[in-house]
């Protein structure tokens, strides 16, 4: 299970964290990332940190996004920054484990975080 936490309503220009921590039984974490779902669009990948810590960014957000994560705590973050209202929209956590002797892929959605940025 995710738990995500850390959306809110900010202006343009400022900041906001997220935070998405994994409970219950869960194998070897591989990759954790963040999507984002704008009003009336697709969900697309924000950002993503594979296990030895190898992070990929939408060219949207490069240079104000910054994706960590604390293996000990099974948690991931995204720090946002310079937030802009293209930035609205309910963000999701993800993270893909393997699991058992057969490390077989497992795949966790967030329930989503609502961010809104206005102008």
């Amino acid at each position: 299970q995710l738990q995500a936490s850390g959306g809110g309503l900010v202006q343009a220009g400022g900041s906001l964290s997220l935070s998405c921590a994994a409970s219950g039984s869960i194998g070897s974490i591989n990759v954790m990332a963040w999507y984002r779902q704008p009003p009336g669009k697709t969900r697309d990948s924000v950002a993503t940190i594979t296990s030895n810590g190898m992070t990929i960014y939408a060219d949207s957000v490069k240079g104000r996004f910054s994706i960590s994560r604390d293996n000990a705590k099974n948690t991931v973050y995204l720090q946002m920054n310079n937030l802009k209202p293209e930035d609205t929209g309910v963000y999701y956590c993800y993270l893909s484990s393997l699991e058992g002797w057969r490390k077989e892929l497992a795949e966790y959605w967030g329930q989503g975080t609502l961010v809104t940025v206005s102008s």
